[in-house]
């Protein structure tokens, strides 16, 4: 792990519920505490690697939060059907109750969710997310199908 985000992440532990987070999962086998990060991660190279000059404390809070919303939105309780456009709110609303958040990482958290959610981001730390997000979200959800049939043909 990047040691920007484990400094972050060390600082927020102790006020936050991120332990919430390892409970529940995202997309595959990957919990909501590991799509964070990666989505840290993700953000931080994004900027680094187009030389985006951002606010890298901001950037990574917010990236780490954008997904704070703390249930289980697999339940199939009728309450999380519009998981996809709800949760941000959702989140927001869970990041606030534990910590202190500035305008870009409130953007972040948001307005992770464009274009699902018709509101873009107005920082560039939070169109990185959202850059950021959708990239993870798709290897967190392919890669255990891609790993499990290439297995598969080295099998038979």
């Amino acid at each position: 792990m990047d040691e920007r985000i484990k400094r972050i992440l060390d600082e927020m532990e102790p006020d936050g519920r991120f332990s919430v987070e390892r409970k529940y999962f995202q997309h595959g086998t990957t919990t909501i505490y590991e799509h964070s990060i990666n989505v840290a991660e993700t953000s931080l190279h994004l900027a680094e690697r187009f030389k985006i000059t951002v606010n890298t404390d901001a950037l990574i809070r917010g990236a780490l939060l954008h997904d704070y919303f703390l249930y289980d939105w697999h339940v199939d309780d009728g309450k999380h059907k519009l998981h996809g456009i709800t949760h941000p709110r959702d989140a927001l609303h869970c990041a606030r109750e534990d910590f202190v958040l500035g305008p870009i990482e409130e953007n972040i958290i948001l307005r992770h969710m464009f274009p699902l959610t018709p509101v873009p981001p107005v920082f560039s730390e939070a169109w990185l997310v959202c850059l950021a997000d959708k990239y993870c979200a798709v290897q967190e959800t392919v890669r255990p199908f891609l790993f499990s049939r290439s297995s598969k043909r080295r099998t038979v």
